[in-house]
């Protein structure tokens, strides 16, 4: 299975990857068309800095997914070829998933309360953050062993 691996020397910081996803999953994909409507999507990905380097903080696909097992909904279940597999229409917005993630990749989104992660652009086969990254600091490989 293909993961997102960080290269937080290169990552400049410069939110290429939030951009990127916010547009990619709002319903026009479109830039011009998101800000001047405002219906740009909650990026599931996100840049901290920290002490000179940023990190990019997105959902790791745990091999254990404890927010699979957290979630009281049913929302969220596991696919061994796909990933971690999220039916936004199932959340209830309890956000257990959000407590469960020891990596802090699950964020809520105020404006439906429902919970927000990463699923590596399963509409385009190929994650919008990786893809945009102006310095290569997002890999989408196979998973190291």
């Amino acid at each position: 299975m293909k993961k997102l691996y960080y290269d937080v020397k290169k990552c400049t910081g410069c939110k290429t990857c939030e951009i990127s996803c916010a547009v990619g999953h709002s319903p026009s994909q479109d830039l011009v068309t998101v800000i001047l409507e405002g219906n740009a999507a909650l990026p599931s990905v996100k840049v901290y800095g920290a002490e000179g380097l940023n990190f990019l903080v997105a959902c790791r696909q745990c091999k254990d997914h404890p927010c699979v097992n957290a979630c009281i909904a049913s929302s969220l279940s596991y696919d061994t070829e796909k990933g971690i597999i999220f039916d936004k229409e199932k959340c209830v917005g309890c956000w257990m998933c959000i407590m469960a993630c020891p990596y802090g990749a699950v964020r809520h989104d105020r404006r439906d309360a429902k919970s927000v992660r990463c699923d590596l652009c399963r509409d385009i086969n190929d994650p919008r953050c990786a893809k945009s990254c102006p310095t290569k600091a997002i890999l989408y490989m196979e998973e190291k062993k």
